[in-house]
């Protein structure tokens, strides 16, 4: 099989990979009770103008957005209730970025009155639920129709490619969309593949050779680091051999960018090369980049020989979603599926930090699909001695 899209599913948490021979190209992750927005459409209402920012502020059910005057918001005034479609996820403490810019078909859901809101289907996957909604003229700010999520946006952009799942509810859900493509499996993911995945995680890429990409992020941009170890130690001839050794890394620079979703200002430091011979690898460089579908962009070198990359922002950045409480609760409910699969009548607590407990109970969805595969829900206990996102699987009497 060349190329195929693996979902693998637990409680509250579908990681989704693309792989082509066994080679991982692309990487996502659907978190169906706190998804990032992207696609989701709203009934809004303007509620600040900023000529400055040529935009407006635009009130939603969730954080307030910002729709650019070429999106819509020019010539709309406070008050002014519209759809919207959002287009980039929240980030920073910004909300989400907006469009007023709706297809035929979301201008007929808008005006018809159907409103979608969080309702839970099939594997405990929230894929919307109708309720009694007014039309787009009039009525509160309200979430009319989630986007697509990881599955079906990557099922979309790679459409001869089968689909391979590992949970029954969800392929219940999702073979109206999927069709034939939709397979159902026992395990979407080898231990090869666990591994390459997991590794995602570590700042430290291996290369061949003992060469090493060391990709730290910051709030203003990511700088990538490309170290070439002993790959050039042993050649006498120093500068085609650094000049040849960067040329080769390059597609694996750039897959690891596109796998880790990373955005914005990029800064990669390559290997040896003075700064003045850096930029005769632009157009390799600019290639390797060439079919990442976010089409990130080489701007050049700078005075110090970095090489300038920039990547659109639409869905965080793979090390935002790896941190925090709720990321660290699911991978405790992850174990937690493992260990009752493994043996079924084990009943377990989860002894956790206070903000894992809450981040857990705040998600609509991932505690009710334990249960559903546990059949008993899992007990919760907040302790405040621990870590900010430390946990502890315990057993229970019963």
């Amino acid at each position: 099989m060349s190329l195929a899209i693996l979902a693998a599913c637990a409680p509250g948490e579908i990681r989704v990979a693309v792989t082509s021979q066994s080679t991982l190209i692309d990487y996502a992750l659907w978190r169906p009770g706190l998804p990032d927005g992207v696609g989701d459409l709203h009934r809004g209402r303007i509620t600040a103008r900023v000529p400055a920012m040529a935009g407006a502020f635009v009130a939603l059910d969730g954080p307030d957005g910002f729709l650019p005057d070429t999106e819509g918001a020019a010539g709309a005034t406070v008050g002014t209730v519209l759809g919207v479609r959002i287009t980039r996820a929240a980030q920073g403490g910004k909300g989400p970025r907006l469009s007023g810019m709706l297809d035929a078909a979301d201008r007929a859901l808008l005006a018809g009155g159907a409103q979608i809101a969080h309702g839970v289907m099939g594997g405990g996957v929230i894929a919307g639920g109708s309720i009694t909604g007014g039309s787009i003229s009039h009525g509160p700010p309200a979430l009319i129709r989630r986007g697509p999520g990881p599955l079906v946006r990557l099922a979309a952009l790679y459409p001869d490619a089968p689909v391979l799942l590992d949970d029954a509810g969800l392929a219940a859900t999702l073979r109206p969309l999927l069709g034939t493509r939709l397979t159902l499996v026992r395990a979407a993911f080898d231990a090869q593949l666990e591994g390459r995945i997991e590794a995602l995680a570590d700042p430290l890429v291996d290369l061949p050779g003992g060469a090493r990409l060391a990709i730290y992020p910051t709030p203003a941009l990511t700088s990538i680091d490309v170290d070439a170890g002993a790959a050039t130690a042993a050649r006498a001839d120093k500068g085609p051999a650094q000049l040849a050794f960067n040329r080769t890394i390059l597609p694996a620079l750039a897959a690891e960018i596109r796998l880790r979703n990373l955005s914005g200002a990029i800064l990669v430091d390559l290997a040896g090369l003075p700064a003045r011979r850096r930029a005769a690898l632009g157009p390799a460089l600019a290639a390797a980049l060439a079919d990442d579908p976010l089409r990130p962009r080489l701007l050049g070198f700078t005075r110090l020989g970095l090489a300038e990359i920039v990547r659109p922002r639409i869905h965080p950045p793979l090390h935002e979603s790896l941190a925090g409480p709720h990321a660290a609760g699911l991978v405790a409910l992850r174990q937690a599926a493992l260990e009752i699969a493994a043996n079924p009548s084990r009943a377990l607590a989860l002894r956790a930090a206070p903000p894992v407990v809450g981040a857990l109970q705040a998600d609509p969805v991932a505690l009710d699909d334990l249960a559903r595969r546990a059949g008993r829900r899992l007990v919760l206990r907040a302790d405040p001695a621990l870590a900010a996102t430390a946990w502890v699987l315990e057993a229970v009497a019963t």
